[in-house]
């Protein structure tokens, strides 16, 4: 897993927000959410009355979690997908890469089968926008480092230059 922090830029945003929204349509959801792996909600498109979408955010990367360590004791690298059926509402969760999760709330208007057709072509969608967020995001990071190196080296060689004057 990546230590990148991440630092969503707003025009990849309203890019994110506009593929989740289009994930709700044609998924015929109620709502659909991107959580990273550390459980921190990213962003949501939809509404269940008065869900506590934070909440669901950490239980999904904890469900996340749990399940990757049961794929591990049975020799799996990863379990890709999960989905938990209720009376009413369905869950379906599925990693997009190595960070992101991608969480689908639905109920009798759609079916498992129309939301893992969607999710399929949404998860290359997001992959896609996330690797260019990442891409951004480490290549700041690099600039930074950069700047501070140089920063440091300019500063460095001034303190030693004063300690030859004196």
């Amino acid at each position: 897993m990546s230590d990148v922090s991440l630092r969503v830029y707003e025009e990849d945003f309203r890019s994110i927000n506009l593929s989740l929204a289009k994930l709700l349509r044609e998924s015929r959801s109620r709502a659909v959410l991107l959580v990273d792996r550390s459980g921190e909600l990213i962003t949501f498109q939809g509404e269940i009355g008065r869900l506590d979408f934070i909440a669901l955010a950490t239980l999904a990367a904890s469900d996340i979690a749990a399940t990757s360590e049961l794929a591990r004791l049975l020799g799996e690298k990863e379990f890709s997908a999960i989905f938990h059926q209720g009376s009413y509402i369905h869950i379906h969760l599925s990693l997009i890469g190595e960070r992101i999760i991608l969480v689908v709330i639905f109920d009798e208007r759609s079916s498992l089968g129309l939301v893992r057709l969607r999710v399929k072509t949404a998860s290359e969608e997001f992959l896609h926008l996330f690797s260019s967020v990442f891409a951004k995001v480490e290549a700041q990071k690099l600039g930074e480092e950069v700047l501070l190196g140089e920063d440091f080296r300019r500063s460095a060689e001034e303190e030693i230059d004063n300690l030859f004057r004196d």
